[in-house]
């Protein structure tokens, strides 16, 4: 799992920019660039932090349990859009 991408796709989805994450975490920008390109590894404190910052908690849950998003993702999409064919 690409760590650095969800991390970045929740912020992005939160509308915040690197900067604003920057300053709600009490880290550098250049710490959260590196951490969105998984030069640095994220600690579990701050995890927990970005993901009540950005409102994504499910991130954290996923995370902790092994769950790859994009395939549960793409798993239900097909679900969903099979079901409405069917309808």
């Amino acid at each position: 799992m690409n760590l650095g991408a969800v991390l970045r796709k929740a912020r992005l989805h939160a509308g915040l920019s690197q900067e604003e994450m920057a300053e709600e975490l009490y880290l550098p920008r250049s710490t959260i660039s590196k951490l969105e390109n998984n030069k640095v590894i994220l600690k579990a404190e701050d995890l927990i932090k970005w993901c009540n910052v950005t409102q994504a908690q499910e991130v954290a849950v996923a995370l902790i349990f092994g769950i790859d998003i994009p395939t549960v993702v793409q798993n239900l999409t097909t679900l969903i859009g099979g079901f409405i064919f069917w309808i």
